[in-house]
């Protein structure tokens, strides 16, 4: 698939889904695919940027997946990204560090969930809760400061 079919499929799949804030889903879709191309990320990186929630919210399917025609690179980081129900951080943070070209796509992928203007939005007990879990995964995965890539 090329990147603008990827996009399309991404941006379909979730068109009827919004973000905490009441946003279109696509939105942070697209900053996440942004950010991962702000920070030199190649089109294998942006293609799973665009998918990376797919799986997790129940968009796309796992064989969906299989059966795509993405590279097995693509796939993978979108697999690595993907948490699984009842999953420790600090498993997830590892299968991240341990696939080539996901540590990039989930450091945008934070970097957008942790932009303050999305989270001042959100209502106080969330934002804290929020923040607290980006800054705990960040640290898990070993990136420092909150950087959003421009």
């Amino acid at each position: 698939m090329t990147l603008p079919e990827v996009e399309a499929l991404a941006r379909a799949a979730h068109q009827d889904q919004t973000d905490k804030a009441g946003r279109p889903y696509a939105e942070h879709l697209r900053a996440v695919a942004e950010g991962v191309r702000a920070r030199g990320g190649d089109d294998e990186q942006i293609a799973a940027a665009w998918l990376h929630d797919a799986v997790e919210d129940d968009k796309l399917s796992e064989q969906w997946l299989d059966e795509a025609a993405l590279s097995r690179r693509t796939k993978d980081i979108v697999r690595a990204v993907t948490k699984r129900a009842g999953e420790p951080p600090e498993a997830y943070a590892a299968r991240i560090l341990a696939t080539p070209g996901a540590l990039l796509v989930k450091e945008a992928d934070l970097a957008h969930n942790a932009d303050p203007a999305r989270l001042a939005v959100l209502d106080a007990a969330t934002r804290t809760r929020l923040t607290e879990k980006y800054a705990r995964m960040r640290a898990l995965l070993g990136l420092k400061g909150e950087s959003n890539g421009g």
